[in-house]
């Protein structure tokens, strides 16, 4: 029985990411076609799912999902933080990239795997928890990577990063569509605001294709990522697939949790490395190579120990 919510939970997640993975090596689809999925999928698949799920959840729901905000961002920033320090430390790479490693660590998969997976083992209910997380690394981490990749683009012409140019970096992450639309339904779900019924059948309608296209996307883009191994890449690997979740258990029993949602928070944790890195680092002409091999390792991997903390959390 156990097997089979494994395979049920993991085998639908990875046989659409090794479609899109094929899709790109294939060059079925090309570097037009995923930024046009990216564009569907960041802009509004993912947001019209969140804010769905966000905006219907009554105003006691979303109070009961403070703890996990807790949990999540302060596993996600002492993560961030220690292998900011330790690539500056050890790598000497330069703070944009010491950032973008840390937030490609920091910051799992949560639109690609992490949706499809808490879907699939908890029930929609899952969505919930997907879309407070998604808030959590986007208005902790993101902005703080956005404001180091602004810093070194500034650095390279020459000038000196200005509170401007900071702000306009936290602008720019907090607004992104993805961002803005689960704290948008938060607030709406905390102002005790009940969502039409038919907005939700038309945010629905759009937000059902989220997870399938995400994981579609997640595998285009690690197709067209050069892979390389090294002492980094084993490192992050075993802090995204294996630190994170632990991490999360520590936290948890520090911060008071109902046993349920600790179980939802240690899952999240356990989903793998994201690409928002890879995203980042293209846009700013940074090494996404890294990033893209950190990605590709800690998903590969992700199939074991997503596995182990199923069967862990989940045993009934």
């Amino acid at each position: 029985m156990m097997s089979h919510v494994i395979l049920m939970a993991l085998v639908p997640v990875f046989f659409v990411l090794l479609l899109g993975y094929a899709a790109g090596k294939f060059h079925i689809v090309d570097s037009l076609h995923v930024d046009a999925l990216n564009a569907l999928v960041m802009d509004f698949a993912v947001p019209a799912a969140l804010f769905a799920a966000t905006a219907s959840a009554s105003r006691r729901e979303m109070i009961e999902q403070v703890p996990l905000f807790m949990v999540l961002g302060v596993t996600m920033l002492l993560l961030y933080a220690a292998w900011y320090f330790a690539a500056r430390s050890f790598s000497r790479v330069s703070r944009p990239e010491a950032s973008l490693q840390a937030l490609t660590i920091g910051f799992p998969n949560l639109a690609g795997v992490g949706l499809p997976l808490l879907t699939s083992v908890v029930g929609p209910a899952g969505t919930v928890p997907v879309a407070v997380a998604l808030a959590t690394g986007s208005i902790l981490i993101s902005p703080l990577t956005l404001i180091m990749a602004e810093m070194g683009a500034a650095e390279g012409r020459g000038d000196e990063m200005t509170a401007r140019q900071v702000l306009t970096a936290v602008g720019r992450a907090i607004t992104k569509p993805v961002v803005l639309a689960p704290a948008l339904g938060i607030l709406f779900s905390l102002s005790d605001l009940s969502l039409d019924a038919l907005a939700h059948a038309s945010l629905a309608l759009i937000g059902s294709s989220a997870a399938g296209v995400a994981l579609f996307l997640t595998g285009a883009i690690l197709s067209a990522q050069s892979f390389r191994l090294d002492w980094r890449i084993a490192g992050a690997t075993v802090a995204s697939n294996i630190v994170r979740p632990l991490l999360a258990v520590a936290v948890v029993h520090v911060i008071p949790i109902a046993p349920d949602t600790a179980k939802i928070a240690i899952l999240i944790g356990a989903v793998p490395s994201g690409f928002f890195g890879i995203l980042f680092a293209v846009n700013y002409r940074l090494d996404s190579a890294t990033a893209g091999s950190m990605v590709i390792a800690s998903t590969g991997v992700s199939i074991a120990t997503m596995a182990i903390a199923i069967a862990l959390l989940f045993p009934n």
